[in-house]
């Protein structure tokens, strides 16, 4: 039981123990202090990266709370204000003093005699933010970063009307897995017709952001928005051009395998053509899986799942819960979407989500716990830098654990043919979700490196990446106005560009672990563990490398992991036919 236990949060030693992040001109002394520290010897350097460290987890943690108000209720204006603050007033001054900190350390003539096992992968950041930093910036950087808020603030007051009841987007979207195909239809256009009463408004928006992305580009030296952001990630495993490889191998090698499941949706179905609002239903006609009767329920089965994984992850969301670090259901007002967000003095991460008692809903609260348990496993790391993974590693923790957990889903169906059926639009959508990724990453690749396109362009651009990599027997006549807008929906084109290829590397790389946990159950989970405990410690291929599996976008590769999914796939459509 000792192994499972959660321990308290971190200990200050730099701040004063009830210190509160109110206004700015209790927090600059610690900064001061900092830059005006002597660091004579190697030990002087250390703990300076120490306090540093306390700092700036302190720092993020009091602003990851703010984020956390404003998206429970958009409607809150204390939140809204003490949001604005942070970001107005508090974020410039830090983004000030970071800059002078980092200078510090990259001039410091005893930098190179860090221990690079512990202190390599945050000097190489730290260089290249001072290379990147721009005063000129700064502002700029404020301004996208509060305006690209919106887009999740338009949505969260979107609602539509359904047998007479008002539902977010979250709680309508449910509906489309409702075996009635004419209900299904109506939802669909009242939802879409909803995203386009504010088109206006999310293009301009975007066209706002785009701007004042490319000015910030050009301030930095850099010919385009897509260049200087994968420098600003700290992208350095990989290049646009690998990106290109990606899209190529999802067209070549998955897009193949998604036309065979949707060419069997089709006849299971018994219709002459698919069209978007049927995807979503259950072939079998059968009314939509429901995992959960409630929140509680919710939590209750999944830290059951969890925890035959292994015991410490259904610990971690025990914890969570006790300390209220859950908001999971959906409701006028919340912001849409789910995030894991960590927090980096109290090591237990809190969880937003939008739960309407699908089976998505289920996924989705086990994907954020990959993030959670991945945040309680990097908690004792030193540097709160380390504790913050690069995407392409945390959300291999996040989909692995939807993979992993798989095996476990008993827990919330008892019957072999419905766990079957879980298991079956769990696995058909780890390969329909890779086409969408590589549609949105081509799509943000073109509009960043096209500056002066405007918004004609834009639209022809998105549908010719959208039908490039949308399957050929899902029929989109007459719905061609929502066809151009289709990308409005996705939160990562406006709030973090270049933010969500990750997920299409990551589920590549959750394929590879979830294929050796079929045959090394215990040995799998523990590379899994080893591999997220090393943070960000290590460059993301060795990371990968520690987990077992290749960091690898190639066609060859791309193919033997989708041909495993889709044997996978057949074997459970054998069962269900047997």
């Amino acid at each position: 039981m000792r192994a499972t236990a959660l321990p308290r949060a971190r200990r200050r030693t730099y701040l004063p123990g009830r210190f509160k992040l109110t206004v700015w001109e209790r927090l600059q002394p610690f900064y001061e202090e900092l830059l005006q520290r002597q660091l004579f010897t190697l030990k002087n350097l250390e703990d300076w990266l120490l306090d540093r460290s306390e700092l700036d987890a302190f720092v993020s943690e009091s602003f990851a709370w703010r984020y956390i108000n404003i998206s429970s209720d958009s409607s809150n204006k204390q939140a809204q204000e003490s949001y604005q603050y942070a970001i107005k007033e508090l974020s410039p001054q830090i983004a000030d003093y970071t800059f002078k900190l980092n200078s510090k350390l990259v001039d410091h003539p005893l930098r190179d005699q860090l221990d690079p096992t512990r202190f390599g992968i945050y000097l190489r950041a730290i260089k290249n933010l001072v290379e990147l930093f721009r005063e000129e910036n700064v502002e700029l950087e404020t301004e996208v970063q509060l305006e690209s808020k919106q887009h999740g603030k338009i949505f969260s007051e979107m609602t539509v009307g359904v047998n007479e009841v008002n539902l977010t987007l979250q709680k309508a979207s449910a509906l489309l897995e409702e075996p009635d195909r004419v209900y299904r239809e109506d939802v669909y256009h009242k939802i879409n017709q909803r995203i386009l009463q504010d088109a206006e408004n999310l293009e301009s928006l975007y066209d706002n952001l785009l701007k004042k992305r490319h000015r910030i580009a050009v301030n930095a030296g850099f010919s385009n928005f897509r260049d200087y952001r994968f420098r600003k990630l700290g992208r350095f495993d990989y290049e646009p051009e690998d990106c290109t490889d990606f899209h190529d191998s999802i067209r070549d090698e998955i897009l193949p395998l998604v036309d065979q499941l949707y060419a069997h949706r089709k006849v299971d179905l018994g219709l002459e053509e698919l069209r978007p609002w049927d995807l979503h239903v259950d072939t079998s006609g059968q009314k939509p899986l429901r995992p959960f009767m409630n929140m509680e329920d919710l939590v209750k089965k999944a830290s059951t799942c969890l925890q035959r994984v292994h015991p410490q992850f259904g610990a971690v969301l025990r914890q969570m819960r006790e300390m209220g670090h859950l908001d999971l259901d959906s409701r006028p007002g919340k912001r849409p979407g789910g995030y894991n967000m960590p927090l980096l003095m109290t090591g237990v991460p809190f969880i937003f989500m939008n739960a309407s008692r699908s089976l998505g809903d289920m996924r989705t609260l086990l994907h954020e716990c990959g993030h959670a348990v991945h945040s309680y496993l990097t908690r004792d790391l030193p540097l709160s830098f380390t504790r913050r993974v690069p995407s392409e590693v945390a959300e291999l923790a996040a989909m692995s654990m939807e993979l992993l957990t798989m095996d476990h889903w008993d827990v919330f169906f008892e019957d072999e043919a419905t766990l079957r059926r879980a298991r079956l639009q769990q696995l058909e959508n780890v390969l329909k979700v890779l086409p969408w990724i590589a549609t949105i990453d081509k799509f943000q690749h073109w509009v960043y490196t096209h500056p002066e396109h405007n918004r004609e362009d834009r639209q022809q651009k998105w549908v010719e990446f959208f039908r490039e990599f949308n399957s050929s027997h899902i029929n989109h006549a007459g719905l061609e106005d929502y066809e151009t807008h289709l990308w409005h929906k996705q939160l990562h084109l406006f709030e973090v560009p270049f933010y969500y290829i990750e997920y299409g590397i990551a589920q590549l790389g959750a394929i590879a672990i979830w294929q050796q946990y079929r045959q090394h159950p215990a040995r799998t989970v523990e590379r899994y563990r080893t591999a997220l405990r090393l943070g960000y410690t290590r460059s993301i291929r060795d990371i990968y490398d520690a987990a077992g599996i290749e960091f690898n976008f190639s066609r060859e590769y791309v193919h033997k992991l989708g041909k495993f999914v889709k044997e996978e796939i057949d074997l459970l459509l054998k069962e269900e036919q047997a």
